[in-house]
């Protein structure tokens, strides 16, 4: 199928695009985020995709193992849950089937709310829920004698 909103590729997009896939898998590594949280944003207000554009150069980058070096890494250091994983993977499959028919059967600007009323609700929950823990560690600490 012919892509016939294809973004141009010039030297200045392509430059953009490696720096935002190095920070994705650097974020990915780091802290298991990357194409929803990273790459989708970036690609709309850095490239000026629309939401849909955006979110299925997202997944297409899923298509290869990218994830394949931090992978090791965690696997090495025993954390991953490795059925966990495969049964996130067989759910993810057909979840993203369906969700993808969702998102391009409806308005792009009301795919674009969603993602970022979900990006708000979850920041938020993050946000309090690591203050909280991070409080609660400290004083731990302060009980124990430690900086």
């Amino acid at each position: 199928m012919e892509n016939f909103n294809e973004k141009p590729m010039t030297l200045t997009t392509i430059v953009i695009l490696i720096i935002l896939g190095l920070l994705a898998g650097m974020l990915s590594g780091f802290v298991g985020v990357g194409g929803g949280l990273i790459i989708v944003p970036a690609l709309i207000y850095f490239l000026q995709y629309n939401q849909l554009q955006a979110q299925g150069t997202s997944l297409a980058v899923l298509l290869l193992p990218v994830g394949i070096m931090a992978v090791m890494h965690y696997y090495k250091a025993g954390q991953i849950q490795i059925p966990a994983a495969l049964c996130i993977g067989l759910g993810f499959v057909f979840g993203a089937y369906f969700g993808s028919k969702i998102a391009l059967s409806i308005s792009v600007h009301q795919v674009k709310l969603f993602f970022g009323c979900l990006m708000l609700i979850m920041s938020i929950k993050m946000i309090f829920e690591g203050q909280q823990k991070w409080k609660q560690e400290k004083s731990n600490r302060e009980v124990q004698g430690q900086p």
